[in-house]
């Protein structure tokens, strides 16, 4: 007798009647295993469309766990019948039935102390300032703020169409739901309906077309949230669908792009690829990825008498919300106050993208005179706030035949949506960053920016960054595969070296990639455990594992010349006290510790003596967003200024009270009517923008080195461990800066790995048109505590002064993320071994992410083959 039965093959468990009929009666051995194998593809079938996608990757499970069952339950009779029966699986199979394992993972980090007796405060490991409210749940948070009782809530009313006219609005019904208030649309914004960052090419809320699922048509106000929902969903919106480009190849196809289109142009590319002795091209493709921060976009508008207005804006652009909400009210900038406390996780997500819901919310405020609360659902926020840009890359890479690369010809598309947002400057730093690590005489690289039917795509750590260096890596791998040589040993011989010269004319000025390299590799003991993973992998064919080391190189400005400036207002009370306020927000990421600890160094008090309350435009004004990883620098620089200034007005007092205390000094100079309070700006020096030969500050370097371990007929994968170097010149707070290179990598890690987003687009058929499916935790996956390392190493290279930035420091929020790619490339390192195994050679594509999907049907085994229809799958992906 047998009974057997699948889940997540149909909307309920399947029944594999004719497999089962089979089983009976035969013995439990190879070829009962073959022929199994053979009726359940029939027995149980999945459609081609058939929801949830991935079917290909589906029904090669569905032959898979009956796989690992017969090896699985082979062994436990060996095991239950004293050698009675013997299985005929021979041991590499073994593998296969292995249960999963996963030990609790640990990690040490290391950094150099600050031994000088000179530095009480700055470069020591202080504790994140708000880290004791944050854990337990004190901290306050934009949604948080209570408000009067005569507050409203709002709920927008938005597109369900990708690309559509409007053919009528009527709220009406909506009207008549207990506790509604009001409705608003275009035509009751008072001041411009157009917005946007750079371009004005947004409208608050839509007037005759909408362009994406989630686009603004209008906002319900109520008294409570749950009448506010009702009413939306009875707001009767008609529409007439238009043609709809969801991807970069759709795009691409249609020719929809932006009128935008920069390049950088390098010695002669095309020379070059004539000469070289292999020349390689292709498509490699990168999914996008959402933010997901742990607090949802959401804000609180409150009015005031004479069109004052305050906004509680959960953003990491206070000024740019100030300008966006008096640009729709048709008030003056200084009627308008913009306060941020603390953010509850940005990532780039919310400079921008927040910027049309406090725009939506203001408009009632405004008219009923009345606070308005908007918070999105998470739903509602992953279907309408953007993502990381998704991109295509064209390429052409000439090469010798030791591996050295003579030119690169490439073109990025990337998927902008329906509006420009910033996805210019992003772009622009994706064509700078298409070295990656990587010294590259011939270059030429264009950026092509695809206008969609997505809600705009926006800033993203890295901000293009990630992408172009990704791009680099893959087809450096490829080169490794065509010479014959070891990936790390083509990395190693291409890398930049002190004095080269960057595509874009930038001089490699305290170059640091190879020490950070070398020291990972013998961190790491790279070559080492190379040959365990050999050694493992030649013993086990259903498990594999793969070895990796990646490096990082991240240029520190904003690409957007005078972005670069910052401001900073410090004040000195009597009791001896500081209140430092500067145009940075504290987003978790430890910034506004990082100024505590400048200001406290420069005035000479501890670190308690000196608080950060919040980030207001009516303290610190025309502030650039907290991004670019450029707050630590500019604000500690304008902090800084703040502090000189104090020290020199107090010098005179401190000669004249020698050995006395802060406290005394403070209050003297009161006395004496000497000023307690400074203004510091600080503009960083030498820099030209994009499109000169310093668009940036500084570089910072970093090297991972990673090892994996894959299920081959699952997918499934851990991280075993990953070594880190990275290079953040002399840290202000060494703790900080370290937990910014965990979470870079593992966000990183995620981006390649995990994260997938899928959207009804032409891949993707079985998904509404224009929606996004992946828009919750329950299927779009992050990284969780499972999926960190098991043995995480962390170093932070050491004698590395940067005397480009405060105190010797580096950036350290963006650069660690590309170090992800050390994961992506020790899982291909581990398909390729699987792929020997099934008789397999040369290069694989693989774009990213490597989900389970990509991975298990790039092994090359029988069973993948079958269910691919080949030995070089590639899996759907929205692009």
């Amino acid at each position: 007798e047998a009974a057997m039965a699948y889940g997540g093959v149909a909307a309920k468990a399947v029944r594999a009647d004719q497999t089962c009929a089979m089983l009976v009666g035969k013995p439990l051995d190879q070829g009962t295993l073959g022929e199994c194998l053979r009726v359940v593809q029939k027995d149980v079938a999945i459609s081609d469309n058939a929801p949830g996608g991935r079917v290909e990757y589906r029904r090669a499970l569905v032959a898979s766990f009956l796989f690992k069952f017969f090896v699985h339950v082979a062994n436990m009779l060996e095991a239950d019948s004293q050698n009675t029966f013997r299985g005929d699986f021979p041991p590499e199979f073994q593998s296969a039935a292995q249960p999963y394992h996963r030990p609790p993972s640990h990690g040490v980090q290391y950094h150099a102390l600050e031994t000088s007796g000179a530095q009480e405060v700055v470069g020591v490991p202080h504790p994140h300032m708000a880290a004791d409210l944050q854990v337990s749940g004190e901290a306050g948070y934009t949604d948080d703020i209570k408000l009067s009782s005569d507050a409203l809530v709002a709920v927008l009313v938005t597109s369900s169409k990708p690309h559509a006219r409007l053919t009528r609005v009527d709220a009406s019904k909506a009207l008549e739901v207990p506790g509604v208030v009001a409705y608003f649309g275009a035509k009751d914004v008072p001041g411009s309906n157009f917005i946007g960052p750079v371009v004005q090419d947004e409208e608050v809320f839509a007037t005759e077309y909408v362009t994406a699922v989630g686009q603004p048509i209008g906002v319900i106000v109520a008294e409570d949230e749950g009448a506010a929902r009702r009413a939306v969903r009875l707001v009767d919106v008609g529409y007439e669908d238009l043609p709809a480009i969801m991807s970069c190849e759709e795009a691409y196809e249609a020719g929809s792009y932006y009128n935008y289109t920069p390049k950088i142009l390098s010695g002669d590319p095309e020379g070059a690829l004539a000469k070289a002795d292999h020349v390689i091209e292709g498509t490699f493709k990168l999914g996008g990825q959402e933010h997901f921060y742990l607090e949802p976009q959401n804000c609180c508008v409150i009015p005031h008498e004479n069109d004052e207005l305050t906004l509680y804006a959960s953003t990491q652009a206070p000024s740019k919300h100030q300008k966006a909400v008096a640009l729709t009210l048709g008030v003056p900038l200084h009627k308008i106050v913009s306060k941020t406390k603390r953010v509850g996780g940005g990532f780039g997500g919310k400079e921008t993208r927040s910027i049309y819901m406090h725009c939506c919310a203001a408009v009632p405020a405004h008219h009923l005179r009345r606070p308005v609360r908007l918070c999105l659902d998470r739903d509602e926020d992953m279907q309408s706030t953007g993502h990381r840009h998704a991109f295509m890359c064209h390429y052409k890479v000439g090469f010798s035949k030791d591996g050295r690369v003579s030119a690169l010809d490439a073109t990025l598309y990337s998927n902008v949506g329906n509006s420009m947002d910033l996805s210019a400057s992003v772009m622009d730093r994706a064509l700078m960053h298409s070295d990656c690590c990587y010294n590259i005489p011939n270059v030429r690289v264009v950026g092509k920016l695809c206008k969609t039917n997505q809600a705009s795509n926006t800033a993203f750590r890295g901000f293009g960054g990630p992408q172009g260096a990704m791009f680099a890596e893959m087809w450096v791998e490829q080169i490794a595969k065509v010479v014959g040589k070891p990936d790390h040993e083509v990395r190693q011989l291409n890398m930049y070296k002190e004095g080269d010269i960057t595509h874009f004319g930038q001089a490699m000025e305290h170059c640091r990639v190879g020490p950070c390299w070398e020291q990972a590799m013998r961190n790491s003991q790279y070559e080492t455990r190379r040959a365990q993973v050999d050694a493992y992998n030649s013993s086990n064919r259903w498990r594999k594992r793969g070895i990796a080391i990646t490096p990082t190189k991240f240029g520190i400005s904003f690409t957007t010349k005078f972005l670069n400036q910052a401001g900073a207002l410090v004040h000195v009370y009597l009791d001896g006290t500081v209140l430092v306020t500067h145009g940075g927000v504290e987003m978790g990421q430890g910034l506004h510790t990082k100024m505590a600890q400048v200001a406290a160094q420069a005035l000479g008090t501890p670190l308690s003596k000196v608080f950060i309350s919040e980030t207001s435009t009516d303290k610190v004004p025309n502030s650039s967003p907290t991004a670019a990883s450029a707050s630590s620098d500019m604000y500690g620089g304008a902090i800084l200024d703040a502090c000189k200034q104090i020290n020199a007005r107090l010098q005179p007092v401190k000669e004249r009270m020698p050995g006395a205390g802060w406290k005394d000094i403070v209050n003297a100079a009161y006395l004496d009517r000497i000023d307690l309070s400074a203004h510091g700006f600080y503009a960083t020096p030498d820099i030209t923008g994009f499109g000169g030969n310093r668009p940036f500050n500084y570089f910072c370097f970093g090297t991972a080195a990673s090892e994996v371990e894959l299920d081959v007929l699952t997918g499934d994968m851990q991280v075993l461990r990953t070594d880190i170097v990275m290079d953040v010149g002399n840290p202000i707070n060494p703790a900080i800066d370290i937990g910014q290179v965990e979470g870079g990598f593992v966000q990183g890690m995620g981006w390649l790995c995990l994260e997938e987003l899928q959207w009804g687009d032409k891949q993707h058929p079985w998904v509404r048109p224009g929606h996004l499916q992946t828009k919750g935790p329950g299927t779009y996956k992050i990284p969780s505590a499972n999926d960190i390392p098991v043995d995480f190493r962390v170093s932070l290279l050491q004698d590395a002064p940067n005397v480009r930035a405060v105190h010797s420091s580096k950036a350290v929020g963006e650069p660690p993320f590309h170090l992800g790619a050390s994961v992506f490339f020790a899982l291909k390192d581990a398909v390729y071994a699987a792929r020997r195994d099934a008789g397999l050679s040369g290069y694989v594509q693989l774009d990213a992410p490597a989900t389970p999907e990509r991975l298990r049907m790039l092994c090359g085994d029988p069973i993948a083959q079958e269910t691919a229809g080949g030995a070089h799958f590639r899996a759907k992906i929205s692009c």
